[in-house]
């Protein structure tokens, strides 16, 4: 069975309604990303932090997984597939993939601010002051700027395997993430589904210039012919 292994970024989650936090020159659902993505914002304003991701998780509560997460968990019935998404919305696995590693943590999940003692809070509310068991504050589980990607090691490893890179939904200038496809063996064969022209990539990469749902759609039917 072939490995595939996807790299999603924030564009296959917009077709679902979730904004990308660089839509905005430098704003994110109206709020400064320094403010509400970086590890000194956490200990700027905590209070602020929370109340963003707060409404994060309620915002992620009303929408669905859209045709590109469907295609990608409906090819687990015939490809070996590992998805390594920079997003820390829950629509993945909510679409069926079971093999998943979020580089940058997860939304419905809130932890010690040391990143230990991790609970999953599904889409309810926290409150500034809450304690993890451990007795520290509680955070959110994201991984802000500032911070190092715990899982970005896992991701290398797993990307050294792959027979086939699907890059999908991400602009690759977000580091450590968007140079993962370089651990990929030269083999490979790598597609990047961007309905934008995209120039900073190093790697003889076949391009499916389209939306995430409608380049998924043409990848499937391509490899329906491959495999």
């Amino acid at each position: 069975m072939k490995k595939i292994v996807f790299l999603s970024g924030a564009g296959i989650s917009a077709e679902s309604g979730i904004s990308t936090f660089r839509d905005s020159g430098g704003l994110w659902e109206n709020y400064d990303i320094q403010e509400v993505a970086s590890i000194e914002g956490w200990y700027r304003n905590p209070e602020l932090m929370i109340q963003f991701y707060n409404e994060r998780r309620e915002q992620l509560s009303t929408v669905s997984p859209n045709k590109a997460h469907q295609i990608i968990a409906k090819l687990e019935n015939r490809f070996d597939i590992t998805v390594i998404t920079q997003n820390v919305d829950n629509l993945h696995e909510r679409a069926g993939s079971s093999n998943i590693i979020h580089l940058h943590g997860e939304l419905t999940k809130v932890c010690a601010e040391d990143k230990s003692c991790v609970t999953d809070i599904g889409y309810r509310a926290m409150k500034y002051g809450e304690k993890a068991p451990n007795g520290q504050l509680l955070r959110p589980f994201i991984v802000w700027f500032g911070e190092d990607v715990p899982k970005f090691d896992d991701a290398i490893e797993v990307m050294k395997t792959a027979d086939i890179v699907v890059i999908i939904g991400t602009s690759l200038k977000v580091y450590p993430a968007a140079g993962l496809y370089d651990y990929a063996p030269n083999q490979a064969l790598i597609y990047l589904i961007d309905p934008n022209e995209v120039t900073s990539i190093s790697k003889k990469i076949e391009v499916i210039k389209e939306k995430a749902g409608a380049g998924m759609e043409l990848l499937s039917n391509k490899l329906s012919l491959i495999y």
